[in-house]
């Protein structure tokens, strides 16, 4: 394997930098290393660099001449960033008295190669290349993976990323070290189960995480039974998708929430502070919650009148394709779920996107009432009864919200 072309057109041509600038001690190292071996292309580019000295100094030199952003990131242990539009070069002072020494500290061996840009020569004292050629994640050590247990769960996410296998003993490992998780900043752990939930990749990834004890500490009711509704997510959307002439897509933060809603408890208080022990934010979880306490009506349905329709899109309005994602993986009739969906995506659809007759002060003025909550009542009762086809004009939405207004009283 050759990443020498593959990392000279990064330097020399995405960041149009003359690699002679750099100092001859340089070594660009990480997953810019490993993934240019596997010609593995990004939109944005990360490049991480090791000098023995002078980091700071080196990035600040480098930015100034090429008019690019500058950001110190650490002091003490001299990091810095140069940051261009395509991408950032990070300039890091090595770890140790050595580059060796600064490589075997960090987490996987496929993460541990470095590359010298004037010599153009790889550096693998890891065995890094043959586990690349083996397509397998092998730890570098026992103790590096204690010193930060969120590697544990990154395992599962780089072998999801990559299509890569965790190496027996690596992963017996791990599972003897999930316990160590708990030290870790929920922030940083949502951010790798992200990943696993946002594409079909990470399926299997999860599950394995699930069985080898990553997500205990923070999702205590998994079931064999909702990691299989998980694993079909990606053919429920498949199948919803299709039933739009206009290719309805459901994007990736969709089916991230969708299966979230499989995964949290089934209790709804222990849900919610899951998601919140987990720091995800408020939109977020409203979005998971409402889906979750949306889907009692259709559980034993086998067909829904129009009130019920009305309100399931009233309860869960915007994130509705959600809702119908997770009730489909749920196991509810797909035939109702799919007549919902397609009645959503029909914006003349007066069930799903209704045009009230009456407004709030209508009904004021009219019935001579003063704001309270009847407002609301009244009005949800005449737009039903507009769905019904029981009042078509104003006039009479007012005489039947005065009818209904006698009930009440």
């Amino acid at each position: 394997m050759s990443c020498q072309k593959n990392l000279d057109s990064l330097v020399k041509e995405v960041f149009a930098i003359n690699q002679q600038e750099l100092p001859e001690n340089a070594y660009l190292v990480g997953g810019a290393v490993r993934d240019a071996l596997l010609n593995r292309q990004k939109d944005y580019i990360d490049l991480d660099f090791v000098v023995p000295e002078k980091a700071i100094e080196i990035a600040q030199t480098i930015a100034h001449h090429y008019k690019a952003g500058f950001v110190v990131l650490d002091a003490v242990r001299q990091i810095a960033r140069v940051v261009f539009p395509q991408g950032t070069l990070d300039f890091a002072q090595q770890e140790g008295e050595s580059l060796e020494i600064d490589l075997k500290r960090r987490d996987f061996t496929v993460n541990a190669l470095a590359y010298n840009l004037q010599t153009q020569e790889i550096f693998d004292p890891l065995g890094g290349l043959k586990d690349l050629g083996c397509q397998s994640l092998r730890m570098i050590s026992r103790e590096n993976l204690q010193d930060d247990p969120l590697r544990l769960l990154r395992a599962y996410r780089q072998a999801a990323q990559l299509d890569f296998e965790i190496e027996p003993h690596t992963r017996a490992t791990i599972r003897s070290l999930a316990p160590l998780l708990r030290r870790v900043a929920a922030e940083r752990v949502q951010s790798e189960l992200n990943y696993l939930l946002l594409n079909s990749r990470g399926n299997k990834w999860l599950k394995s995480a699930w069985e080898d004890g990553l997500l205990f500490l923070w999702l205590r009711r998994i079931t064999p039974a909702k990691m299989e509704r998980v694993m079909g997510v990606e053919a429920a959307a498949g199948f919803l998708e299709s039933l739009s002439p206009e290719k309805f897509i459901f994007s990736p933060s969709q089916l991230q929430l969708t299966k979230l809603a499989l995964l949290v408890s089934d209790v709804l208080a222990e849900a919610e502070k899951e998601l919140i022990d987990l720091k995800y934010s408020r939109g977020e979880i409203r979005t998971v919650m409402t889906v979750i306490k949306s889907l009692p009506p259709l559980k034993e349905a086998d067909n829904l009148s129009l009130r019920e329709q009305y309100f399931i899109y009233l309860n869960t309005g915007k994130v509705f394709p959600v809702f119908a994602l997770f009730a489909l993986s749920m196991g509810i009739n797909q035939n109702i779920v799919a007549s919902l969906l397609t009645s959503y995506l029909d914006p003349d659809n007066i069930i799903a996107h209704p045009r009230p007759l009456l407004r709030g002060d209508d009904l004021i003025n009219h019935l001579h009432l003063k704001p309270s909550p009847i407002i609301g009542k009244l009005l949800t009762e005449v737009q039903i009864a507009q769905i019904e086809g029981k009042v078509t004009v104003f006039q009479e939405a007012i005489d039947f919200a005065k009818k209904v207004l006698q009930q009440l009283s």
